[in-house]
């Protein structure tokens, strides 16, 4: 009986360790959903509370025929957002995959974005989040951008 037991200890111990019921899942979620509200009302305390420490923001860029991948300083972001500025940053977003183990997550969301009422590109995020004492964490965003090719 005993090497049963130890087999049946084994499978089990990967699902013990994985967390990604609905709570997880709404919790990761939620800290995106944070992340663009803060943008929208110009609130940078709001965003930094969504970012870990030592987060990297990048973003992939074509311009003929050359593809790029650009760097963005997290504290310029947020000073950028924190700014007052005339028209609302407004990133449109849809969780189109969201995907938990334990205390990773990696989200990936098609987007649109708005300079007040004008469309500026679409594109996509892939976020990655870590789970910290105090929740869950933007580590890492991706995106892509596009003026062409938006739905």
């Amino acid at each position: 009986m005993k090497p049963l037991f130890l087999v049946a200890l084994l499978l089990a111990a990967p699902a013990a360790f994985a967390q990604t019921g609905p709570a997880e899942t709404a919790a990761v979620k939620a800290t995106i959903t944070t992340f663009f509200t803060g943008m929208r009302q110009g609130d940078s305390t709001m965003v930094r509370g969504t970012l870990a420490p030592g987060v990297v923001l990048q973003t992939i860029t074509t311009k003929e025929g050359t593809t790029r991948v650009g760097l963005e300083n997290p504290n310029e972001f947020l000073q950028a957002v924190g700014t007052p500025h005339k028209e609302v940053y407004d990133e449109r977003i849809r969780f189109e995959r969201v995907l938990v183990d334990a205390n990773l997550a990696s989200v990936w969301t098609p987007y649109r974005f708005y300079v007040g009422p004008k469309f500026s590109h679409c594109g996509y995020n892939s976020f990655q989040l870590v789970k910290l004492a105090a929740g869950w964490r933007i580590v890492h965003v991706i995106d892509t951008r596009r003026q062409d090719g938006c739905r």
